[in-house]
């Protein structure tokens, strides 16, 4: 039997509430109780639901870590010259020169108009690019390391070349050292470290940030049939693992950074479930990078929306991302994205002025 911690209970301010509220990973969210979920292997067997205030005396060893990561704040990302702050949610925006994405696959005919759409990302208020070369949607097929390097390679020296914060997405050590050769800051692998047995080392020698995300199953297979039995605590432990072979590898824990993998051998249930219990994941201790932009979960609630018209469930899942404390938001429409988290955090500034 074991416990995890799931904040609850978010209120606008702290103001008046001493003792009985807690900021969440140093962000602009606090909370004011705690769903402790009692697990029995991978399922959760109850959940009781305690005050703030009355957390402490709950706590054992594993729940005091809990704990002190659920309220530490998380340390910025330094990409380059590059310094992100991660107190409030950022934008990481989708950069795919592929032929065959699920919502931009074939946007580009060259090198250089793919970088010009990056910067204009980047200027548009993407804190970060994350450029790719293989597909992961559902049904894709592998890509060959010489072709995906082809793919990104002058990409990211454009982008790196004119101060733009780069990320690469790739399963492959091939692809990330030479990435990282041509300016990539940060490793962005769908794998978590797992398809590759050499990214673990690539990743440690390099010294940069590596996002872990959760997957199911193979991208030709993931969306099949995908079965969990709790399908929160699963992921959660999987990360929990994964945290730990990154650090074993000589990773340093501030470099990494977790991503749940929302559409990634996943239902359009288990991808709701997953949201609503996002803040969970705060309790790894690492910034929670979600990608749920365009997915097809909103295409399935929304009448079969194609994935160009699902900005509206994109920007939904988005907000209730950043109401429970996540850092990084990886979206296809940095604009409207950026235009939502300014307002959500206009109206975090105006909680937190005080009233006298």
């Amino acid at each position: 039997m074991r416990k995890l911690l799931r904040p609850t209970a978010f209120v606008d301010a702290p103001f008046g509430h001493d003792g009985q509220v807690a900021r969440l990973a140093g962000g602009m969210s606090w909370f004011s109780a705690v769903e402790i979920l009692t697990v029995d292997g991978h399922v959760r067997t109850s959940a009781q639901l305690v005050a703030v205030a009355d957390i402490e005396d709950q706590l054992d060893d594993d729940m005091a870590r809990q704990w002190a990561a659920l309220t530490g704040p998380r340390a910025p990302l330094q990409l380059g010259q590059r310094t992100i702050r991660l107190e409030q949610p950022q934008v990481m925006a989708i950069l795919n020169v592929t032929p065959d994405s699920f919502s931009d696959g074939g946007r580009f005919t060259s090198a250089a108009a793919a970088a010009d759409a990056g910067a204009g990302m980047s200027a548009q208020g993407a804190a970060i690019v994350d450029v790719g070369g293989e597909s992961t949607r559902p049904g894709a097929a592998t890509v060959w390391e010489g072709d995906e390097i082809e793919r990104i390679l002058p990409v990211i020296q454009l982008l790196a070349a004119g101060g733009t914060a780069v990320s690469v997405d790739t399963r492959k050590a091939d692809v990330m050292t030479a990435a990282l050769g041509a300016g990539a800051q940060l490793i962005n692998d769908v794998s978590a470290l797992t398809y590759d047995e050499r990214s673990l080392a690539v990743a440690a020698a390099a010294g940069v940030p590596v996002v872990l995300m959760h997957h199911q199953g193979e991208p030709q297979a993931m969306q099949d049939d995908p079965r969990y039995d709790d399908v929160l605590v699963e992921i959660y432990q999987w990360l929990e693992e994964r945290i730990a072979a990154a650090t074993t590898a000589g990773i340093e824990r501030n470099n990494l950074l977790v991503d749940p993998g929302f559409g990634f051998g996943k239902s359009v249930a288990h991808n709701l479930e997953l949201m609503n219990g996002l803040a969970l994941f705060h309790s790894l201790g690492c910034p929670i990078v979600l990608g749920a932009s365009r997915k097809r979960t909103i295409g399935a609630l929304s009448n079969e929306a194609p994935p160009d018209q699902r900005l509206g469930g994109s920007i939904a899942f988005a907000l209730k991302a950043a109401e429970q404390g996540v850092q990084i938001l990886r979206v296809h429409d940095v604009p409207s994205t950026v235009q939502a988290l300014r307002i959500w955090r206009r109206l975090r500034d105006q909680a937190l002025t005080p009233r006298l």
